[in-house]
């Protein structure tokens, strides 16, 4: 391809609306231009992009048995009604009316249209399994779209739904589908993790995510480098210490903390560990008044808090609604004295204290030696509601966890019947009873991977791209093309060469300073680049250089071609 056939749109300076790598970096490279917030416009070398990421999962989907389908984007309201997702989607389900005045949306998703296509297609279970899969574009109205195709409002995405007629054949498939996802991710070079994960909004049980690994990413990764174990931060689980909660020693102290709400100034004022505090959260369920007790060191981590019985769901106490059950106001709360109609809910950490700090339930004042079963009651409940720290035990007992940074690009799901059930969607088992049909589905963020492996391969120059990502694998740079016939016809030569052999060269053919030309290419971010000059011509030398090398290498001319073959396999 020469650069005087194609469509190349490079800029200087990144828009002031770029917050993150990715998308500073595709708008300046020419990969996609704004068209309003959240929704992008895919250019000619950011659309090839999504065609090598789209030809990679349809290959890894056709190979694992799953068959392609192709889906309305714009949906019933009907279908939403019968799912409850009508109204428990939220502002982020676009909907809009016909000419009739009859509801519909714009689909984020199509569990509803997929199960209605089962429930009219498939009768039996000699029909199953079947896994549908389509590659298609997204709409969820997200109420602030952000970093670019990471987060915008339109997005394309394969998403992939598999119907079976009892949970073990669901499990073999969900299996399935992580060995692919797997394949996929690895087949397009991408530093990637596959994690525990919570099933969320779409429901279901087993779930898992894929994370391409970036310091920029938004989700937080707790893994075990002695294992294979890996969690959202979100699901993973803080172990109860090992060693039982330690003797008293220390009598019940309440000491002046004046201006001091914060665990961390209440140890510093005290002279004492942060570890040895405890923090009150105070949260309402329907009417009632609770308080969740964390060490001064840790989250609360509200997805875990939310599922324990009689927290499903809670909100935090308003200050008013904590003065009228406690008698102050946050900040120097606690669960001393506070009576038994008060639900005390303690992280296992905090369990195993002795001798702890807390709020005196009084402004200006705090606890110090406090003490279960002699200072205040038991917990009314002991449960894991705090995020994991680095070096916390691993739960499979391999090691100490440590924590990185991701982003999302895939979720597999076991729905089970949650939609198959409220959808009456059904077959007729080997007894010709009718069975509500075992679901799983099965995401990747098609877009959201462009984004996600620049913000994993860049340098201060541009974009790095994984070689099967690519939008060219060869970037042929001539030096002085329309001024020197001897440059002019070498580039021509191993550009027709390359092309013959099947490999995707991008010619600049463009009457531009050399400057200009080296710049684009390193920041569109082209593996391989050769320049093909006058001063080498005169030995017979072209110039080589890999996007992550530091410098060039002379290469013979008439070997040119050969170099870079097998460079390119090398790289695939």
């Amino acid at each position: 391809m020469r650069v005087s056939r194609f469509f190349i749109s490079t800029l200087k300076e990144a828009p002031a609306d770029a917050e993150v790598v990715s998308h500073k970096l595709m708008v300046r490279a020419g990969l996609i231009r704004r068209l309003a917030g959240g929704i992008y416009s895919w250019l000619p070398l950011g659309l090839r992009v999504v065609r090598k990421v789209e030809a990679v999962i349809r290959e890894e989907m056709d190979r694992a048995g799953a068959v392609e389908v192709f889906l309305p984007a714009v949906q019933p309201a009907e279908l939403w009604q019968e799912s409850a997702r009508w109204d428990k989607y939220g502002p982020e389900l676009l909907r809009l009316k016909d000419r009739h005045q009859r509801d519909f949306v714009i689909g984020p998703t199509h569990e509803e249209v997929i199960t209605d296509v089962a429930r009219r297609e498939i009768r039996s279970y000699r029909q199953l399994p079947v896994h549908f899969y389509q590659i298609q574009t997204k709409f969820r109205d997200e109420i602030r779209p952000r970093f670019g195709v990471m987060r915008g409002r339109e997005f394309t995405m394969k998403d992939g739904y598999s119907f079976h007629a009892g949970h073990a054949d669901l499990e073999r498939e969900y299996r399935n589908m992580f060995e692919t996802y797997t394949r996929i991710f690895s087949r397009l070079g991408l530093g990637f993790r596959a994690v525990a994960a919570d099933t969320g909004a779409i429901g279901g049980t087993g779930s898992h995510e894929f994370h391409v690994l970036a310091d920029s990413g938004e989700d937080a990764i707790a893994y075990c480098p002695g294992s294979d174990y890996a969690a959202n931060v979100e699901l993973a689980e803080a172990l109860a210490p090992a060693a039982p909660r330690a003797a008293p020693r220390e009598t019940m102290r309440k000491v002046p903390t004046p201006g001091k709400t914060r665990c961390e100034d209440v140890a510093e004022l005290l002279g004492l560990p942060l570890t040895q505090t405890v923090k009150s959260i105070a949260v309402m369920h329907d009417d009632a008044f609770a308080l969740l007790l964390l060490r001064g060191d840790h989250t609360l981590n509200e997805i875990k808090a939310q599922k324990l019985p009689g927290l499903d769901p809670f909100r935090f106490a308003t200050d008013a609604e904590v003065e009228r059950h406690l008698g102050c106001r946050p900040g120097s709360i606690g669960p001393v004295g506070i009576g038994r109609a008060i639900r005390v809910v303690a992280d296992r950490s905090v369990a195993a204290m002795s001798d702890f700090v807390c709020g005196a339930n009084e402004e200006g004042f705090h606890l110090t030696g406090v003490n279960f079963g002699r200072d205040l009651p038991e917990p009314g409940l002991v449960a894991d509601i705090r995020n994991v720290v680095p070096g916390d035990p691993s739960p499979d007992g391999k090691g100490r966890l440590e924590i990185a940074r991701g982003i999302e690009v895939g979720h597999i799901f076991q729905l089970r019947t949650k939609y198959s059930e409220a959808m009456k969607a059904t077959y007729l088992d080997e007894n010709g009873r009718q069975q509500p049909f075992e679901m799983g589905c099965y995401g990747i963020g098609v877009t959201r991977i462009v984004g996600a492996a620049i913000e994993q391969n860049h340098d201060e120059r541009g974009i790095i791209w994984p070689e099967p990502m690519a939008p060219f694998r060869v970037a042929l740079v001539p030096v002085g093309y329309h001024r020197s016939p001897a440059v002019r016809e070498a580039a021509d030569r191993l550009h027709d060469a390359l092309e013959a052999a099947g490999v995707e060269v991008l010619l600049d053919d463009r009457d531009e300073r050399p400057g200009v030309m080296f710049a684009d290419m390193e920041l569109i971010g082209i593996p391989h680049r050769v320049v093909v000059g006058e001063r080498g011509l005169k030995d017979g030398n072209i110039e080589y250089q890999g996007r992550r090398d530091a410098s060039a290498i002379p290469v013979r001319l008439a070997e040119a071609a050969d170099f870079l073959r097998t460079k390119l396999w090398q790289g695939s």
